[in-house]
């Protein structure tokens, strides 16, 4: 190969001074001037360039590459901004990514320059970068690929409140590549990084940065899209902060990595140069520097953000990330060498180097096993790796473990993985909190494990029978923490074998001499009694109630929401306290113990000192007494923990009484950082402490003030098990932060903590503490931190979850075989864990985990044993287990136990010139004498001279033989009784001897009807109602037929007709195909029209007239548990589950509502209220289903054709779609604070649902020429299409809470399809659906209602498969489903 030359001048400047800093002058020249291309201005732009000499990625040759907006180089076309810029890292696409982030150069916020480059001095500038990062390589570019990022500014929402940050970046990219081998140099100029991070688009009420992502990803997505080798440089904010400071070349700011090559690669290979390093540099890289990076000056012991406004740290809409920076140090010390591993496939495992003494000189050590073949390792040493066993999938190593008592089924599980950002919180949470303040040194030991009493007998309890068994399994007891006494009764000796089922699922039982005790085995922490996950992050729920005095004016407040998120493996506890009212709020900012508690509990471990959750478990008492100064004001908090829920969220109920300070709304509070002595017994924590506030006016003026906290915590613990805790210890808070924001309504507090001994070592010269006792650790969020010697450590994920520790995944217990389920039990998976789930016909046994079939409860309408009325009177209705209710039919009225008639005609139905006739549960109408018509519509007849019939003429014949003049007819004669039409009466009773009977139309006396005086007159011929006048359908279909002579050609239209004459709202045009939906008027909808091969999905808007007399609306109560709910047009139809399956058998209406087409419907889990759309009276109606309840009317305007409903249960309101008024609109549950959210780009919108944890709106728009489904937050902002390719008629939608996905149902494709919210991941469930209308999902099943089957369809979520189906026995469509739970599920605001 050629090699060209270059002047002594060109490359000068980079042979001298290794220890400078990269300036922006230093960076490869750029610019159009150099003959770069310039990439469009905007928020997410993309250009395809063709490369002159293809170059390698990883194994793979690609001639083309792509250059875009948010910091990355690609070698394929990208997909949306939203599929991948708020993600973690990996990608699932090819990324060379040297800034991923939220970029946005419009507005003039930057340029990005790319180009081809084959001059000498750009190559030779390569070729000596390169040759610095791996001296031992010989390696001559023959064309650069450049890329320049130059003062580029993040995406921002500018409101009026906040303005742009006015923060820029400048950086480059630049590959060199021969024809076998390409390398990547990153450049970052000294001042070039002013923002470290973007805030997600999406992060609704969620402020927080997410880090920009550094490093390679190859892209396959075989195994989780995520198991393409991938190499990360950065990995959270501290270590984007180091990309200029460090390097793994020698000069601050610039980065070398071998990322292609002819021969198999593997993965990424970072630079290390073996050089030594002149004073101040530092080869480490971002995460080896941790917080204490070595500038290329001066030294830095941390990165301090000089813009910070600590008066408001966290959760502000304008904030920037925290930098949580601990106190100047006096010493510099080099952090120890734990990068981020390579990860080259599913059992890639996390090797760490030994670790660094302080102020040493280092020769840099790679973090993974050196590549053979690589030539710039052919003279390295082995690294020696950390001893650690590793327990594969179907074994338990225990040969290499000293004293680890472990069951069979408890493993290490490895793998590369990726953290779902599902799991993020909904809080601002900074994920870099760089150490404490040195706290002196503290014991190291590798592993810990109980004392277990000499002499105890120390039992395993076996697992359930199920339980997949262990190739080397052993009958040992397991390690854990000492935890809750099951017993109840500390004398009372009760045993494992009994009372196994007290213990958690994550726990074990031992038997002690006096008792027993559970203990959370090895990968878990808590009491015994509750488990959690070690290192996995922590969510609280609760309700905060009181009645406080805030200075002399009464506050009260009742059942607001509490949430808290915590990460624990660094001790960060985040609490959100929202509504309460706002001069109450200004006051509760300095009481810190209300969200100090989940500091407490979830705070860092040093060696054998204990956290509250390992102590307490999730139940206990907290009793808080604070007494502030100098105004002696006390103020009392109770706050009880009732256990875990479903999703294992620990819940709390707070209680506040008592008389606080008043704080004005102008000041600002702050907190100053606490230690707190903690005393424990068996059952019982007390601490008595001082805590010290300052408020700051806006005046300047500043108040130093305190108050005396005493705290008390009662929980029930094990007494037969001896503690191996301290029974002191001190709770060290080092920083904590409090806010309340007037937006929000949402007052905060914030804090990182840890648990330790009460006296630090005296000696200033210990070194610090090890990273998993500060939070300076690089373990993933839901890992565990390991503590080693010195500063050494290793991260292990929590159970649930696999990976090296850096990176964990949650493991599908159900897929892989690890759930415990018993027979005839289904397996759930959860994030981290899992929950079995009895089969339809089954239920929990006693012990919680036994599935036993269900035994029928006695069914008392079946069997007659129920004491309603007769059935032709009532009838006889089945509620929970084997109660049930009497319910008077239609036309009937009581207490179902005794039903009387309804007179219908003094409610005057029938036209004023006809006559009622009242019948048992029914009525008729007939026009008068001299009208005609159906007797709901009388007109008078034609007149002319009457007719005198031949009852008229007897009954004035005999008549005027009784008259005076005449001749006196004998005794016993009978006159006939005439109608108003001069007709016989069908009943004739003789007025002299009280004898009745029935007649026919000729009078003669029908035999056998003839009854005594004394008894009730015989039935007699009651005429049935007439027939109603013809429709305008009617008449327009007749007068058609008659244009057309009879016999319409399959291309004449026909109007369809309804059996109640009203126009069908789906109208055909002959045979042609060609279809759509019109009004009650016979007016086409606009839109609506189809193509041949598809038909449109339309919804009346006229309820059809009942047959009968319309009954009040009643509701029939449902049975405890969990039921499907239905719309099936005059009426809400409940259909009980068994576990997922239908339990037909007790289906019923719920809701009767005659008159109404009932489509849209959602439930109200807090006040147990069921809300529907009628789009015949037009309004949105609600019913509670209490006793007693009657319906109501919440929205009665402004409606026209109502299809979908959702209920937001956290925010309490609704929202709503009218496809007629092609509109979307919310409001608040009672109608009040109505608001139009979209009127524009809509044509059909049908379904809508929320995500009421992340406040995320999803809608259907089934517009023919362009359907879609759009998503928004719930207040408006940001809306944007999810889909819109390969979707039909996309009528049903509803939001997963288990998978966190959306999936909808198309009426066009016969699809039952799914997608995650940022647009990725989309799959088909099940694609043979007849006409689906309306989804919902529960557990592992979907339920839909089908216009073909007029059912509701349960398809299975995992396998697709239809697995049952429900047809009422009324026949008609079915609309809108919804599905009921006897509780809340666990959200967030």
């Amino acid at each position: 190969m050629r090699q060209r030359p270059v002047s002594a001048a060109v490359l000068l400047p980079w042979l001298l001074g290794l220890a400078a800093a990269l300036s922006r002058q230093e960076l490869l020249p750029y610019g159009e001037h150099r003959g770069d291309l310039l990439l469009q201005e905007g928020d997410d732009e993309t250009s395809a360039v063709k490369l002159r000499q293809p170059l390698y990625f990883y194994e793979a040759r690609f001639s083309d590459l792509y250059v875009g907006t948010n910091g990355i180089i690609s070698t394929q076309d990208f997909p949306r901004e939203t599929q991948y810029v708020d993600d973690g890292f990996p990608t699932d696409f090819p990324v060379i990514a040297p800034f991923l982030s939220d970029i946005d150069t419009r507005n003039g916020k930057g340029k990005i320059y790319y180009r081809q480059d084959n001059s000498d001095d750009v190559l030779a500038r390569a070729a000596i970068e390169i040759k610095r990062g791996f001296p031992q390589t010989s390696f001559h570019p023959t064309n650069v690929f450049l890329v320049t990022w130059d003062n580029v500014g993040a995406y921002e929402e500018v409101t009026r409140l906040s303005g742009p940050s006015n923060r820029y970046n400048t950086f480059q990219a630049v590959l060199a590549s021969d024809d076998s081998n390409t390398y990547a140099i990153l450049l970052y100029p000294e001042d070039g990084l002013q923002f470290f991070g973007t805030r997600p688009k999406e992060s609704y009420n969620v402020h927080l940065e997410l880090p920009a992502r550094v490093g390679f990803s190859r892209g396959e997505t075989k195994y989780l899209k995520r198991e393409g080798p991938y190499y990360s440089v950065t990995s959270n904010e501290q270590s984007v902060k180091n990309l200029y400071q460090t390097s793994n070349t020698g000069v601050s700011g610039v980065w070398v990595f071998h990322i292609g090559s002819t021969s198999r690669l593997g993965n990424v290979v970072p630079a290390e140069v073996s050089v030594k390093l002149s004073e101040g540099q530092s080869f480490l890289t971002p995460e080896h520097t941790l917080s204490k990076s070595v500038h290329h000056k001066d030294p830095e012991p941390q990165y301090i953000d000089e813009n910070i406004d600590y008066q408001d740290p966290f959760y502000d809409e304008n904030e920037e990330d925290i930098d949580y920076s601990p106190e100047p140090e006096s010493e510099l010390h080099a952090a120890p060498d734990l990068s981020l591993p390579s990860h080259t496939g599913p059992l890639a495992r996390s090797d760490y180097s030994e670790p660094r003494q302080p102020d040493a000189v280092y020769e840099s050590v790679r973090p993974h096993g050196p590549d053979i073949n690589h030539p710039s390792h052919s003279k390295l040493g082995t690294v020696e790796l950390d001893k650690e066993v590793s327990v594969s999938e179907d074994k338990v190593d225990l040969h290499q473990q000293t004293n680890v008592r472990i069951l069979s089924s408890t493993k290490r599980r490895k793998g590369p993985l990726l953290l779902s950002t599902d799991d993020l919180s909904s809080y601002s949470e900074n994920e870099n909190i760089p150490p404490f303040p040195d706290g002196g040194a503290i014991p190291y030991e590798t592993d810990i494990f109980p004392v277990f009493p000499e002499g105890e007998e120390v039992q395993s309890f076996p697992l359930p029978e199920n339980t997949p068994p262990s190739e080397n399994a052993k009958r040992i007891s397991v390690e854990g923490d000492v935890g809750f006494d099951t017993n109840g009764n500390p004398a009372s000796k009760g045993t494992c074998e009994k009372n196994y089922g007290h213990c958690s699922l994550h726990a074990f039982c031992t038997d002690y001499s006096t008792g027993f005790c559970c203990h959370c085995l090895t990968e878990y922490y808590g009491n015994g009694r509750h488990c959690l996950p070690k290192g996995s992050p922590h969510r609280v729920n609760g309700k905060v109630s009181g009645k406080i005095s805030v200075g002399r004016s009464p506050v009260h407040f009742n059942n607001v929401d509490l949430h808290a998120y915590i990460v624990l493996n660094d001790g960060r506890a985040y609490t959100a306290i929202s509504h309460i009212p706002e001069q109450a709020s200004w006051a509760l900012l300095p009481l810190t113990p209300i969200g100090g508690l989940f500091g407490w509990l979830f705070a860092l471990e040093n060696t054998g000192y204990k956290n509250g959750f390992s102590i307490t478990g999730a139940q206990f008492t907290h009793n808080i007494e604070a007494t502030f100064y100098p105004g002696g004001e006390q103020v009392h908090i109770t706050q009880t923990a009732d256990g875990l829920d479903s999703e294992n969220y620990l819940n709390i109920k707070t209680n506040i009484e008592g008389q606080v300070p008043y704080i004005s709304s102008d000041s600002t509070v702050k907190v100053s950082p606490y230690n707190e002595v903690y005393h424990y017994s068996s059952s019982g924590v007390t601490s008595t402490a001082y805590r010290e506030y300052s408020i700051s006016s806006n005046r300047g003026e500043t108040q130093r003030l305190s108050y005396r906290l005493r705290q008390n915590l009662t929980f029930q613990g094990c007494s037969h098990a001896h503690n191996i805790f301290p029974g002191t210890q001190k709770l060290t808070v080092d920083r904590v932060f409090v806010l309340y924001n007037t937006d929000e309504k949402i007052l905060r507090y914030a804090m990182t903590s840890h648990i330790g001994p009460i006296q630090g070592p005296a000696d200033p010269e210990t070194p610090s503490l090890n990273p998993c006792y500060d939070g300076t650790h690089m373990c993933d969020a839901t890992a565990h931190c390991q503590p080693g010697s010195a500063l050494d450590y290793t991260c292990e994920c929590a159970a649930g979850f696999q990976g090296d520790g850096r990176v964990c995944v949650d493991v599908n217990e159900c897929e892989v075989g690890l759930s415990r389920c018993s027979q005839h039990a289904v397996c759930v998976n959860l994030p981290g864990s899992y929950r079995c789930e009895c089969q339809s016909e089954y239920q929990f046994a006693a012990d919680g985990r036994t599935c036993v079939p269900v035994s029928p409860p006695r069914n008392p309408c079946d069997d007659g044993s129920h004491n309603c009325a007769p059935a032709d009177l009532a009838r006889c209705v089945l509620q929970a287990g084997s109660s049930y209710r009497c319910v008077c039919l239609s036309g009937y009225v009581g207490d179902g136990r005794n039903c009387s008639d309804v007179d219908e005609c003094i409610e005057d139905r029938c036209h004023p010139a006809a006559a009622c006739y009242n019948t048992p549960g029914s009525f008729s109408c007939r026009c008068t004498q001299g009208y005609e018509g159906d007797g709901f519509y009388c007109s008078r007849r034609p007149e002319s001279k009457p007719h005198k019939t031949d009852c008229l003429e007897k009954q004035e014949q005999m008549q005027a033989e009784l008259s005076p003049r005449g001749a006196r007819p004998f005794f016993g004669l009978h006159i006939p009784q005439c109608d108003e039409e001069g007709n016989y009466q069908p009943l004739q009773c003789h007025s002299s001897t009280g004898h009745c009977w029935c007649v026919d139309a000729s009078g003669r006396e029908i035999p056998g009807t003839r009854i005594p005086p004394g008894n009730n007159p015989p039935r007699c011929g009651i005429p049935e109602p007439t027939r109603k006048p013809e429709t305008v359908c009617e008449r327009w279909r007749q007068s058609l037929l008659e244009h057309y002579g009879g016999q319409p050609t399959d291309q004449q239209y026909v109007p369809q007709c309804d059996y109640h004459g009203n126009f069908n709202p789906l109208q055909c045009h002959g045979n042609s195909g060609y279809c759509w939906c019109v009004d009650k008027d016979g007016r086409e909808v606009q839109g609506t029209r189809t193509e041949p091969g598809f038909t449109p999905a339309c919804i009346p808007t006229v309820a059809p007239p009942p047959v009968k007399p319309s009954p009040r609306p009643d509701v029939t109560l449902p049975a405890v548990g969990t039921f499907l709910l239905y719309a099936q047009g005059q009426q809400i139809g409940y259909l009980p589950l068994n576990g997922t399956k239908p339990h037909k058998e007790t289906a019923r209406t719920l809701l009767s509502l005659h008159g109404s087409i009932v489509v849209g419907i959602d439930y109200d889990c807090q006040e147990k209220k069921v809300y529907w759309t009628d789009v015949a009276g037009r309004t949105i109606n609600r019913a509670s289903l209490e006793p007693g309840a009657e319906p109501e009317t919440v929205v009665s305007s402004g409606l026209m054709s109502t299809e979908g409903l959702a209920i937001d249960y956290l925010r309490r309101m609704m929202f709503w779609t009218d496809s007629w008024l092609d509109k979307i609109e919310s409001a608040k549950l009672d109608g009040s604070e109505r608001k139009v959210l979209f009127d524009s780009d809509l044509v059909n919108p049908r379904a809508i649902a929320v995500d009421s944890s992340r406040g995320i709106l999803y809608w259907t728009d089934w517009n023919r020429e362009a359907p879609k489904i759009e998503t928004a937050f719930v207040d408006g902002s940001n809306r944007r299409i999810l889909v819109n390719d390969e979707i039909g008629l996309p009528n049903g939608l509803t939001f997963d809470p288990l998978s966190k996905q959306v999936c909808w149902v198309d009426a066009g494709t016969k699809k039952l399809e799914c997608i995650l919210p940022n647009g990725s991941r989309r799959h088909v469930i099940q694609n043979n659906l007849n006409y689906p209308f309306s989804l919902v999902a529960y557990s592992n099943h979907f339920y839909h209602t089908d216009w073909r089957r007029d059912g509701v369809i349960v398809v299975n979520k995992q396998t697709g498969q239809i697995t049952d189906e429900y047809l009422p026995e009324q026949r008609s469509h079915l609309y809108g489903i919804t599905v009921v739970q006897p509780y809340c599920r666990s959200g967030k605001k």
